[in-house]
């Protein structure tokens, strides 16, 4: 068998591919960014054909890195971000509109309207989700009812809808010449038309959605041959792993057994908790969700609380603000001064996701004075992420009855020694970032080496797993509630800044 496996990884703001070893080790990586495309305030898009464009580059050149051909590869996995909505022509390929992203709001007026026969929780038992803006299944319909002749064409057989994965692996195994139409049971599960217990779509939730089932592709494990690329540079190599983003980081974080939990600091924040077999529904304003469907083996699920401002904070104040000229300078720029100065920034710029899920709320600075300068704010941006996460964790405690005594944490922000050790201060218990910090990537790796045989087991996996660095608590009680006491205040005030109709 080759001695490599490699994992396309299809985030929010890039493409990547990166080839793993044996061992774990990355040998050879690639990744390119792809542009945000925000029409009007509250809808963000991404042109479906770019991805995909930038996904052949990425996987050209890791290939070519290490001159490396497709018998060099065991195997592909793909992770991707979730709920990212696209149709597309099945004849053509072409996309009937942008790719609308899980940040995106439009949809916002159809929820009351679903809402009046059951309330926000309308669908939870069957989904384990709430009526949001975030999940795949209102931006469908948006589509189908916005777009000229989407929902007579889709009706006829002429429309796919797939999210990232699936529009990547369709492309990826010969695209209008008999590309696999499929997705695994973690990207179904945040579509809100998937039900938790069959892992398939559901009738009554496809009705209530208005959606076509004939667009829906097939559901399968997170871990099988699915079939082979067609893409040169990768001819002929086994396609056979799928994990949404945030369950391939649970997995590359070897959270395989019941309890062990994780955070992703991304452009959004997603900690999950690996509840085992149990669907445990959220009293807490949390989601359940597919944790993994490893090869053969029943359905694993988590409890997730997703946050969805964070990276795309510090993003925003680069881009829109100017105040630093790379992401990375914002530690900088927030070391400039020793605390936040009293400024509380709530990123509600999609709304609040997890723990209130309020789609109204719209984000705030909060404690501005004369004595206010740009360090503050970028201080008060990092903190928000740290106190996002916090009200994550104690509403996964109640839910769970489990005590997260140690936050496995990962994603690009976890190079932010600031922030880390904030979180650390915050929580009050110690932040452990593995050795191998690329865990989405892995994750996807691990998936279709299980599937092949390129790896033996859980357990193997599981023996893997080191800690490269931990951030242990280092702040008085009283500040620390003092702190987290401001930010509720401030959180409270960005709530209903929209009316809810």
């Amino acid at each position: 068998m080759p001695d490599y496996i490699g994992a396309i990884d299809q985030g929010t703001t890039s493409t990547r591919f990166i080839i793993f070893d044996r061992a774990g080790a990355i040998v050879a990586s690639s990744q390119k960014e792809h542009q945000q495309i925000y029409p009007r305030p509250g809808w963000v898009e991404h042109d479906p054909g770019e991805i995909w464009r930038r996904t052949e580059e990425v996987v050209a050149a890791a290939m070519e890195q290490r001159s490396l051909g497709p018998r060099d590869l065991a195997a592909i996995g793909i992770t991707n971000q979730r709920e990212t909505t696209v149709l597309w022509n099945r004849k053509t390929g072409m996309p009937l509109y942008n790719a609308l992203v899980w940040q995106d709001t439009r949809v916002a007026d159809y929820i009351p309207e679903l809402a009046r026969a059951g309330g926000p929780d309308r669908f939870r038992a069957q989904t384990g989700l709430p009526l949001a803006t975030y999940f795949s299944g209102l931006k469908i319909r948006w589509v189908l009812d916005h777009v000229a002749g989407a929902r007579e064409r889709a009706e006829a057989g002429d429309v796919l809808f797939g999210t990232i994965d699936t529009f990547l692996v369709w492309h990826l195994t010969g695209g209008a010449q008999g590309g696999l139409h499929v997705t695994d049971s973690t990207n179904a599960s945040r579509t809100q038309l998937m039900n938790l217990r069959t892992l398939d779509w559901d009738p009554e939730l496809l009705a209530a959605f208005d959606i076509p089932r004939q667009i829906l592709p097939k559901i399968c494990s997170s871990s099988e041959l699915y079939d082979v690329a067609t893409l040169d540079a990768v001819k002929g190599v086994p396609v056979a792993g799928i994990l949404g983003d945030q369950q391939a980081a649970l997995a590359g974080q070897a959270c395989f057994h019941a309890g062990e939990a994780k955070n992703t600091y991304g452009t959004g924040c997603f900690l999950l908790m690996n509840t085992g077999r149990e669907i445990v529904q959220s009293k807490c304003g949390l989601l359940t969700t597919v944790a993994f469907q490893m090869k053969d083996q029943p359905a694993t699920y988590a409890l997730e609380g997703s946050v969805a401002i964070t990276g795309a904070l510090v993003q925003w104040i680069r881009d829109n603000f100017g105040l630093i000229g790379k992401s990375a300078e914002i530690e900088t720029l927030a070391r400039t001064v020793e605390d936040n100065g009293g400024v509380y920034f709530v990123p509600a710029f999609s709304g609040l996701y997890a723990p209130y899920w309020k789609h109204t709320a719209r984000g705030i600075i909060a404690g501005l004075t004369r004595y206010t300068n740009k360090g503050h704010l970028a201080r008060a941006a990092l903190e928000a992420t740290a106190f996002q996460t916090r009200e994550v964790v104690e509403a996964m405690e109640r839910d769970a009855g489990v005590r997260v005594d140690i936050l496995r944490a990962d994603g690009g922000m976890v190079e932010n020694n600031l922030l880390m050790q904030f979180q650390a201060d915050i929580l009050d218990r110690p932040v452990v970032c593995p050795a191998v910090k690329e865990t989405t990537a892995l994750g996807a790796a691990y998936a279709a080496g299980l599937a092949i045989g390129f790896f033996e087991n859980l357990e193997d996996l599981r023996a893997r797993w080191s800690v490269d660095r931990t951030w242990k608590p280092n702040m008085d009680a009283g500040r620390r509630e003092r702190m987290y006491g401001f930010w509720k205040k401030a959180v409270t005030r960005s709530f209903d800044w929209l009316d809810s109709e």
